[in-house]
């Protein structure tokens, strides 16, 4: 028993939507299928999410909202007419868009709602489809589904007691199409995923039957071990193990939602992620343990728009509570932080941007001074993270000399450097600007 999730490109547009259906034909262990909202159909496209928020934003401040709403139901009708389903359909959903935008609920739960259309009404049109070609697909609702979550709009979680629901799924006949990125509260409240959730719904429900495998469907035949765009023709990764995938995703592979194998992970479900335009190739396999085969690194991942923020003082290391003084500065101003190195009288704080714009920036300066009687405090932007990601490197000599030298010969400074508090990474701290020469240096020492 399989579940496969089918992310935006896979349901861009007509074309794609049937290769999805193909897909789910040749293999009849295919029986949960979840999607995503129809995303770029080119380059210069525009993803449906963007659309509804542009729409519920529209609305909310009083614009006229009309040109994007019909911009959203252009999109369907076209994908609707040339896949030969019925315009009832169409009027289903511009239904459902009028009755969300009109609805009575206070705007956050608003646009949560229209959000998650995008993906609610790829399931209803992938699975009418299904059922036109002869195959006995039902759509069917998260909250039918059981997945339940906590209510937050944008940032749900998943409740424990919706597994035991899901699992009953598995005594449904035929193949069951769920819409991805959101689920619904114990007082009956749609509630959205962080951005990118789709991933996150295909994980729960792959736990929730306790699938034998769980694919992800994409449009690139496998996991490079670097970014395509920086480096031409990385080696691509036939085999990663959770926690380097989980490595890899949070610093800036785009491949999966950073936080979308944690269910997966704890069932220990493998995860095949392959391609809706080449189904036949054997993608990356993510599983919970794997052989040992020479390759100490597995991939290298970077991502940009961080912050430092520097607090020196004499014998911090002797004042009791000091760091958790300082996190509590940050938790009470509402800031998450990444990563928190520190020495006998230094602590850096690794922030992202978002977390610290310029307004909260003074505010947390002064707070720092007046509480904690610092001796320096620096603020540094346009920072970014590289980690460097595999699980060998824990048992072999040598791998941070191989990295530092790499980023010598490529001229660039290390800001900062973290490996202690992980087994599977290396994390290196540097100036935006040189990210992408050190990237190719890094790939060149480990990889060439």
């Amino acid at each position: 028993m399989k579940v496969a999730k089918f992310g935006g490109s896979s349901v861009a547009n007509a074309t794609q939507i049937k290769k999805v259906a193909n897909i789910i034909k040749d293999d009849q262990e295919r029986k949960f299928i979840v999607v995503s909202a129809p995303g770029k159909r080119t380059k210069d496209d525009v993803k449906i999410t963007d659309l509804l928020i542009e729409l519920g934003t529209a609305y909310v401040e009083k614009q006229p909202y009309e040109p994007s709403l019909e911009k959203i139901v252009k999109r369907y009708e076209e994908i609707i007419s040339e896949l030969g389903l019925s315009t009832a359909l169409l009027t289903d959903i511009k239904d459902a868009l009028l009755t969300t935008i009109h609805s009575n609920e206070p705007d956050a739960v608003k646009l949560d709602a229209l959000k998650a259309n995008g993906e609610n009404s790829s399931a209803k049109i992938v699975s009418a489809y299904l059922n036109k070609i002869g195959l006995p697909a039902t759509y069917l609702n998260p909250k039918d589904a059981g997945i339940i979550v906590s209510n937050e709009p944008g940032n749900a979680q998943i409740l424990p007691e919706s597994f035991e629901k899901i699992h009953t799924l598995r005594e449904r006949d035929g193949i069951l199409v769920i819409p991805g990125f959101f689920g619904y509260s114990k007082d009956g409240q749609l509630t959205t995923f962080s951005r990118g959730g789709s991933d996150i719904t295909g994980s729960i429900i792959a736990a929730g039957v306790k699938a034998d495998l769980y694919e992800n469907f994409t449009d690139v035949d496998s996991v490079y071990s670097v970014n395509p765009n920086i480096v031409d023709n990385p080696k691509d990764i036939p085999v990663l193990t959770y926690k380097e995938m989980r490595e890899l995703s949070y610093a800036g592979f785009s491949v999966f939602h950073d936080e979308a194998l944690i269910p997966a992970f704890k069932q220990k479900i493998p995860v095949c992620i392959k391609n809706t335009n080449n189904p036949s190739a054997p993608g990356t396999m993510i599983v919970s343990e794997k052989k040992e085969n020479g390759n100490c690194v597995v991939g290298i991942a970077s991502d940009t728009n961080f912050v430092s923020l520097y607090v020196s003082k004499y014998l911090m290391n002797r004042e009791l509570g000091f760091g958790r003084k300082l996190l509590n500065i940050l938790e009470d101003e509402e800031i998450s932080f990444e990563h928190a190195p520190s020495g006998i009288d230094d602590m850096s704080v690794i922030i992202s941007e978002d977390e610290l714009p310029k307004e909260k920036e003074e505010r947390v300066i002064q707070r720092i001074n007046d509480e904690l009687d610092v001796d320096q405090i620096d603020i540094r932007r346009n920072l970014a993270m590289i980690m460097v990601v595999g699980e060998g490197m824990k048992s072999t000599v040598g791998m941070t000399k191989l990295a530092t030298n790499a980023l010598a010969d490529a001229g660039v400074n290390i800001e900062m450097i973290n490996q202690g508090s992980s087994e599977v990474s290396m994390m290196f701290g540097i100036d935006a600007a040189d990210v992408d020469r050190a990237i190719q240096y890094l790939y060149r020492s480990f990889f060439e």
